[in-house]
């Protein structure tokens, strides 16, 4: 098996997982700061992405419907999209609460918000 990461299904690098690992927090903490930290990169490279593909009014729910393509099921796309949109919005409010641009969030950032749940 490759410890390759395959950006497309963990958009996250090592160093980051490495850094989160890391933290003096308890497990399931430290599982909330990844997942949201994988949502968080998710949301960057969606904004990133200026290619024809994502020229509708909701690029979120054009990128959950490609990723679901890969597994031919529709219900995905629904639940994926539900889960991001929903982290999208939390990260967007804490974001202003904190008085950063959502791009700029840090994993320093996201262990505030996950101490405040």
């Amino acid at each position: 098996m490759s410890n390759h990461l395959d950006s497309l299904s963990n958009p996250l690098n090592i160093q980051t997982i490495k850094e989160i690992d890391n933290l003096d927090l308890p497990i399931m903490k430290k599982h909330h700061v990844r997942i949201l930290a994988h949502c968080l990169q998710i949301l960057k490279i969606i904004n990133a992405d200026d290619s024809f593909e994502y020229q509708n009014k909701n690029p979120l729910r054009e990128w959950c419907d490609n990723q679901s393509k890969r597994f031919n099921d529709k219900r995905f796309s629904d639940l994926l999209y539900e889960q991001l949109e929903s982290t999208s919005k939390k990260l967007s409010t804490f974001s202003k609460q904190i008085g950063k641009n959502i791009e700029d969030i840090e994993i320093d950032d996201l262990v505030l918000l996950v101490e405040q749940c």
